[in-house]
């Protein structure tokens, strides 16, 4: 389970896998210079609810692994990240996007 540490507030519990897609989409939205919220799902184990944070490039922000080596990364869950990052809603933790062979 890594964390991300936002500013003076608690850390967020995210899945490894999870983190370092959401990792890639939040370094390019802050890259570009632009703010948007994220939202998840509290992780079992924390009070029951659902949580949003404002992201803005002035806000320090860390991203802590379990893991050392980085998971291969999934294009077309970034890709669906991304697209509800420049969303009015923001992005919201989805569940990962699998690719399924065509029959």
């Amino acid at each position: 389970m890594g964390t991300i540490q936002y500013g003076t507030g608690d850390e967020i519990h995210i899945d490894d896998r999870a983190l370092a897609h959401l990792k890639v989409v939040i370094a390019t939205k802050l890259r570009r210079n632009e703010s948007f919220t994220l939202s998840w799902k509290h992780p079992e184990g924390d009070p029951i609810g659902r949580s949003t944070i404002w992201l803005h490039p002035s806000i320090p922000l860390r991203f802590t692994f379990d893991e050392p080596e980085a998971p291969q990364l999934n294009t077309q869950w970034i890709q669906q990240l991304m697209q509800s990052a420049s969303s009015s809603g923001g992005i919201s933790l989805v569940d990962e996007v699998l690719d399924t062979p065509e029959l």
